[in-house]
């Protein structure tokens, strides 16, 4: 038998990763899919915060069994600007007949995933978040001073598990290979689903 090979950790991958780009958003369409997703310009920043404890168990005077529940994330999505049509659908508000946005304080928010980009030294990686609520954005203003300077929308949003092929699912990160590249290109065509199958075995 000819001897495995083997390749230490991230020689093909990337060494850092940086910036941040191609932010999507895909409405749940209430039959356990998604509508198309849709572009929003602008990203600045998105940090996300693990949301679950972690129980040890301790036997034999050492921790003996370790458990991790995982309850999602807390995400903090800042962006140059949010279209109203985008805030209305993500809030459950309204676009009314003039072009106004109506805030209604017994809206229901609706759900959506969440795709986005970020660059590496060697290949990108492309994420989906599958069920994110966004609460209402945060959003300041000030005078124009000597120099012009932009404001941002910040929307602060949970994600949870929902249900991809009878697996709770959070989220699915693709980085570009030689094998996905048809994947990984069409990737905000639709919302993008882990392949059920099994991972391939190891080169013998």
């Amino acid at each position: 038998m000819a001897a495995r090979t083997s390749k230490a950790a991230g020689d093909a991958g990337n060494k850092v990763r940086f910036g941040l780009s191609n932010v999507h958003v895909a409405f749940h369409d209430g039959t356990g899919g998604f509508e198309a997703p849709v572009r929003i310009p602008g990203a600045v920043n998105l940090s996300t915060t693990p949301e679950g404890d972690q129980s040890v168990f301790y036997a034999d005077n050492s921790p003996y069994y370790v458990f991790n529940a995982n309850n999602g994330y807390s995400v903090e999505l800042e962006m140059a600007l949010v279209p109203d049509e985008v805030v209305a659908r993500m809030q459950g508000w309204r676009i009314d007949a003039n072009g106004g946005l109506v805030e209604t304080a017994n809206a229901e928010p609706t759900p959506f995933a969440l795709l986005f980009e970020v660059s590496g030294d060697k290949r990108s990686r492309r994420t989906v978040f599958y069920s994110v609520t966004a609460e209402r954005p945060e959003e300041s203003n000030s005078t124009v001073q000597e120099s012009k300077e932009a404001t941002t929308q910040t929307i602060s949003a949970t994600v949870v598990a929902m249900d991809v092929s009878g697996e709770p699912t959070v989220k699915y990160t693709l980085e570009l290979s030689d094998s996905n590249k048809a994947v990984f290109d069409a990737f905000y065509d639709t919302v993008t689903l882990p392949d059920a199958s099994a991972p391939s075995a190891p080169t013998e």
